[in-house]
Formats: structure tokens, sequence, C-alpha cells
């Protein structure tokens, strides 16, 4: 059997929902709605409305994405250094949520963190202050760690499972302390996992609108959901699909620019 005929199952599926959907949100960010070409869907980002939602987007992202791999690195360092029964019932532990539906995971913290949840209820009979966070920022960026720093973790994990112990050994044997060697060896081997983490992680957090609905309260608006309401609600496709190229854009400046970072640390660490 011809081999390439072997890849034909993928080719229908990347044409039929990947070129054609795309193929579609550029005829509509790019057009009006007589069909003439136009810029003006796309334009309207620097409107105060969806800058300041796209933004918020941003930093709630970078947030989300230093919290995830401050948490992860060491978390990735220790399974590395565990036993084989160890480590695997640990990952175990962060993959099993992802088998649960991600809509039902952020409920499930809506109804930990609402006023009169589970976690207030706890703190009310030991007669402590209540915790508003719900309908914050700070819910938004809860419920991205806890839905995206598996992504963050396994990568790391993996990177940091590759490198070769005899590595280590000989820069402590030449007389490198700890800290010198996580700098120097552990560190630049682990850039391709942290570039991993880092994609896997940013880009679902700038483009969510499921967790600030929820979480947020539909008070927050992220641009995840201002796109959302221009399909959904207003049903102006044009301007949805202009919002969502300018969020394609800020996707993939990110991708490059991880990409050259790789590059660099690939570089420095050979």
């Amino acid at each position: 059997m011809n081999k390439k005929l072997l890849a034909t199952p993928h080719i229908v599926w990347s044409v039929a929902f990947i070129l054609i959907p795309l193929g579609m949100v550029l005829y509509y960010g790019l057009t009006d709605r007589t069909g003439a070409f136009t810029m003006a869907h796309i334009i309207t980002i620097v409107t105060e409305e969806h800058a300041k939602a796209l933004l918020l987007s941003i930093e709630l992202s970078l947030i989300s994405t230093i919290i995830c791999f401050l948490l992860a690195y060491p978390l990735a360092m220790m399974l590395v250094n565990m036993n084989m029964s160890q480590h695997s019932f640990i990952v175990l532990i962060f993959i099993l949520p992802m088998w649960m539906n991600f809509l039902l995971r952020t409920l499930a913290w809506q109804t930990l963190l609402e006023k009169t949840g589970v976690i207030n209820s706890l703190l009310g009979f030991f007669h402590l202050p209540p915790l508003e966070i719900i309908n914050t920022p700070t819910a938004i960026v809860l419920g991205m760690v806890y839905n995206f720093l598996p992504f963050m973790v396994l990568p790391l994990y993996n990177t940091l499972a590759k490198i070769d112990k005899n590595i280590i050994n000989a820069a402590r044997d030449l007389g490198a302390g700890t800290v010198q060697t996580f700098f120097r060896i552990t560190l630049p081997l682990s850039i391709p996992g942290i570039i991993s983490g880092v994609t896997m992680v940013f880009i679902p957090a700038l483009t969510t609108f499921v967790i600030s609905n929820l979480l947020g309260g539909s008070k927050i608006l992220l641009i995840g959901n201002v796109i959302e309401q221009e399909f959904t609600q207003a049903g102006n496709w044009h301007l949805g699909s202009g919002l969502s190229i300018v969020l394609m854009i800020f996707i993939v400046i990110n991708i490059i620019a991880e990409a050259i970072f790789d590059k660099q640390g690939e570089e420095t660490a050979s």
C-alpha cells in the first residue's frame, strides 16, 4: 500500500476542521456584510473596550503561566528523583482530573469559591471571615492555574527525566555546588520543556472564555468573552472573526518568540 494513502484521513481531517474554518475566519474578518474587503473589524481592537479586554487577557495569562511554572518546576524535579511507584502515583493524581470534563472542573471551583460555597461554609464554621474571591480576577487566575497546571508539569517532567544523571554527577565531581549545577546544567537542559509548557499554558489561558464566565460571573470580560459574545449573542461574525484574527496574531508572535528562545537555549546548553 502506498504510504501516502495512509495520510489521507489526516489530510481530510486537517482540511475539514482546520483549513476550512480558518479560511472562514479570515474571510469574515477581512470583509464587511457586502463582501467587500475591509480592515475595520481588526482595527476595532484599539477601541477602549476591546483593548482593555485584550490587555487584561494577556495580564491574567502571564500571571497564570508564571504561577504554573513556579509550581510545576519543583514538582517535576521531585518526580524525577522519586522511585517509579511513587512518581507514577503522583503523575496519576495530576492526570486524573484531566479525564473529567473541563466545564465540570470549572463548575466545581465555582461551587468551592462562591459566597455560600464549601470554603466559606468551613470558614464560617470556625468563625473566620469569608473569602471574597468569586467574580474577581483572582478567581479566574485560580481557575486557569488549576486547569492548565498539568500541561506545565508533564513537559517539564519529560524533559528533566531525559537529562543524563552522569552530567550532573560530573558537574558535582568538578566542584559545582547544588545551585551552580542547577543554573549551569539542569535549567539550560530543561529549556525545551519550559518552552513547551509555557506554550501549552499561555495560549489556552489567553483564549479562554469559559473560566472567566463561570468564575468571573460574566462581569470580567476577557478577549475570549468578547469574541464569544460577538458570535453567539450579537451574531456579528465579521467583528468576531476580526478580533479572532488579532488574537491569532498574538498567538503566532508568542510561538515565534518562544521558538527563538528555545533555539538560544539549545545553543547555550550545547
